[in-house]
């Protein structure tokens, strides 16, 4: 072969070469804008509203006047992050079941004084009353103000869920500042240790609503009274619980200190895994009722409140401990669309609707973490 036919030959082995390395580097970035966000959105929107439907239709969930309760793990986590995923899918108005939780709450938040409380003394001893008016106060705030947020106006029926939650602010005793919260005895939304994760829920409401309303003259004495509260029981609560309070501080400034809120920031970090993830079980001193073996390793739930409360206390996604806590997120939702997270408080049957009640919130909250933007 001649001196110039083997050299144009090598030069077209080199071409192709890079042209075939170029189109595969395309494709591969082509792949990669196709699937930023490394999770399905799709797939999470699907299991949040099948899971809000079945609600919708459970009968221990029923109430009176044709209602349903608003859950702390189920129902509550939906409305305030499922708002999140229509802009992610490109959805230009609430679905079906977003819309029939948002109606429920809305009867019930409009006839307060005519609806029986979710669990009344009369059926379940004092002071289950009080503590279901508090809870759904909070509640019917929350997400009064998360659809608000959408608009960026303050609703009349959000000003007057605001009307009823702060009458219902303790005014003395340790839990001064705070609300009154459901104590069923199960970690971490319903036990004696619940105030702090309640209160954190009122200044999510607060600092959430639009059109400045945490700066409204007549609610600073109860501002000052819940920082008060937040600042002084700090050193009593949970690792979960201060995580609340950080993602809360995040809305609301002045919440807690600087110098706690660092405190948190370095306690969260303490408690990450190796694999980048949380654990319930670390977040609180946790014992089965059951005896059985709580699960230590990295769940959806303690996963997806960890990193949500860190972005909402400051920090960015270029901190690189924060960044492999969301890619664990990425990379453990579950074919089904949500991510897992088992009880802290007994071993459940998986078959039992119980059973799902940490992942629906660990779904929510993983929603608002992978999508969160100050």
């Amino acid at each position: 072969m001649k001196p110039y036919r083997r050299l144009a030959i090598a030069s077209g082995i080199v071409l192709l070469t890079m042209v075939t390395s170029g189109a595969l580097r395309a494709a591969g970035r082509s792949a990669e804008a196709a699937d930023p966000p490394g999770w399905d959105p799709k797939a999470a929107a699907s299991y949040l509203d099948g899971r809000a439907t079945f609600w919708t239709t459970w009968p221990n969930a029923a109430r009176d006047h044709d209602t349903f309760c608003i859950s702390c793990h189920t129902t509550l986590p939906f409305a305030i992050a499922r708002p999140a995923l229509r802009g992610v899918l490109g959805e230009k108005a609430p679905g079906t079941a977003e819309s029939r939780i948002f109606d429920n709450l809305l009867t019930r938040a409009r006839g307060h004084q005519e609806m029986e409380p979710f669990y009344p003394d009369q059926t379940r001893g004092i002071p289950k009353t009080s503590e279901s008016r508090a809870i759904e106060s909070v509640m019917n705030a929350l997400v009064l103000a998360t659809r608000d947020a959408e608009s960026g106006r303050l609703s009349a029926d959000t000003r007057t869920a605001f009307g009823v939650m702060w009458p219902l602010q303790m005014k003395t005793g340790p839990q001064n500042g705070a609300w009154t919260w459901l104590n069923f005895g199960y970690e971490p939304w319903e036990s004696p240790n619940s105030a702090y994760f309640g209160a954190s829920m009122a200044a999510l409401a607060i600092g959430t609503a639009p059109e400045a309303y945490a700066s409204t003259a007549d609610i600073q004495d109860n501002l000052k009274n819940l920082r008060g509260y937040f600042q002084r029981e700090f050193d009593k609560q949970s690792a979960l619980n201060k995580l609340m309070a950080l993602w809360a501080s995040g809305r609301l400034p002045g919440l807690i200190t600087p110098e706690q809120r660092a405190s948190i920031v370095e306690e969260a970090f303490a408690k990450q895994l190796g694999d980048g993830g949380w654990s319930t079980a670390a977040l609180g001193a946790y014992e089965r009722k059951d005896g059985s073996t709580i699960d230590t390793g990295s769940d959806g739930y303690a996963t997806a409140l960890a990193t949500l409360a860190l972005q909402s206390g400051g920090l960015t996604t270029s901190e690189p401990r924060l960044r492999k806590g969301l890619d664990w997120l990425r990379h453990h939702q579950s074919p089904t669309g949500q991510w897992v997270a088992t009880s802290p408080n007994k071993q459940r049957d998986p078959a039992t609707e119980p059973a799902k009640f940490m992942s629906d919130a660990a779904t929510a909250y993983a929603v608002l973490s992978l999508t969160y933007r100050k």
